[in-house]
């Protein structure tokens, strides 16, 4: 496994982590959970993250009984939680979701019940609120860091311009800014990586744990001939992502790549893992597989990931057309 440090912080994240959004609870049960985590635990991925809003905080419950069962020490992982959303569904009442004070203290408490722990390695804010003051946000992390219930803070899906009035609110105060963004990043999904963060990565630096580096299964080719049955875009409450992924024109691309994959002798989905971790810019890439096999065959991105020189990623561009175009001043 390799370890990437986290921004600038001193935290090292393995560059494949393991995440449970959409699988736990929904897709897979505790004794499969049981047998992923510890097949990545055992090929030495460090991180595994979780939200207060995945399968309703069903999720992390089910990663605390998992984590308790394995007994593992607790400084050899990194664990994550978000909070935005909340976890009562319809039945959230104003202060139980954004990121208010009082939400994200509340937040933080009830994951760390949930999932069985003292402390939270990552918290995230899972997406910006614009209802609730910078200063605000930033002073309830740094009072987090300061109790002991999280080591680092981070956000999800913020815009440059946020995490950088966050960086200069922390530095007005003296306080700890935030160390990481949690993106999309895929072949389809490349601007906020490849330019929107640029200047971010360049100036207060900035870690990422990238999210579906498969592009909801996309990548994997699984898609090609229509949508297999148990798989997450077949299922109901996600028809939104597959609307927005499982267009034709998209399942063409992944057709083309396949012959890059075979060149490679190794499968679409591998390469699609290895091509998000040959960016530096991603501290860690999160898997978020249902089976063993999976998940086996997604750490060989380590391996594949030195075979992308330049003429293969210009292949690759050339197939996708999705590359950010050059920035100009």
């Amino acid at each position: 496994m390799e370890y990437r440090r986290l921004g600038k912080s001193g935290l090292q994240l393995s560059v494949l982590s393991f995440g449970s959004w959409i699988t736990f609870h929904k897709q897979i049960d505790d004794s499969l959970s049981d047998r992923l985590m510890g097949l990545a635990y055992d090929n030495g991925i460090n991180f595994f993250d979780n939200a207060e809003i995945y399968a309703l905080g069903e999720s992390e419950k089910m990663m605390g009984r998992i984590l308790k069962k394995k007994n593992w020490d607790r400084t050899s992982y990194v664990l994550s939680s978000k909070a935005y959303f909340g976890w009562r569904g319809d039945h959230n009442k104003p202060n139980q979701t954004g990121l208010s004070r009082k939400h994200l203290i509340e937040a933080c408490n009830e994951a760390l019940e949930r999932m069985g722990v003292d402390y939270l390695d990552l918290y995230f804010c899972h997406r910006p609120d614009k209802n609730v003051p910078m200063e605000e946000v930033v002073w309830t992390m740094n009072i987090l860091i300061q109790q002991g219930k999280i080591l680092y803070w981070g956000t999800s899906e913020w815009s440059p311009a946020e995490i950088m009035e966050a960086h200069m609110v922390a530095r007005q105060y003296n306080l700890i800014g935030p160390v990481t963004e949690q993106p999309e990043y895929n072949m389809f999904r490349r601007e906020k990586m490849e330019h929107e963060y640029l200047d971010v990565f360049r100036t207060v630096g900035l870690g990422t744990t990238i999210f579906s580096p498969l592009a909801s299964g996309l990548l994997t080719g699984k898609y090609n001939k229509g949508i297999p049955e148990g798989s997450r875009l077949g299922l109901e409450g996600f028809e939104w992502l597959k609307n927005r992924n499982l267009l034709d024109d998209n399942v063409a691309r992944v057709v083309k790549l396949e012959a890059v994959a075979e060149k490679l002798n190794t499968s679409l989905a591998t390469l699609s893992v290895a091509w998000c971790i040959r960016n530096p810019h991603v501290t860690s890439a999160i898997l978020g597989a249902t089976k063993e096999s999976q998940l086996t065959e997604n750490l060989k991105a380590l391996a594949v990931y030195p075979l992308l020189t330049d003429a293969v990623m210009e292949e690759i561009d050339g197939i996708m057309q999705t590359k950010p175009k050059a920035r100009t001043h």
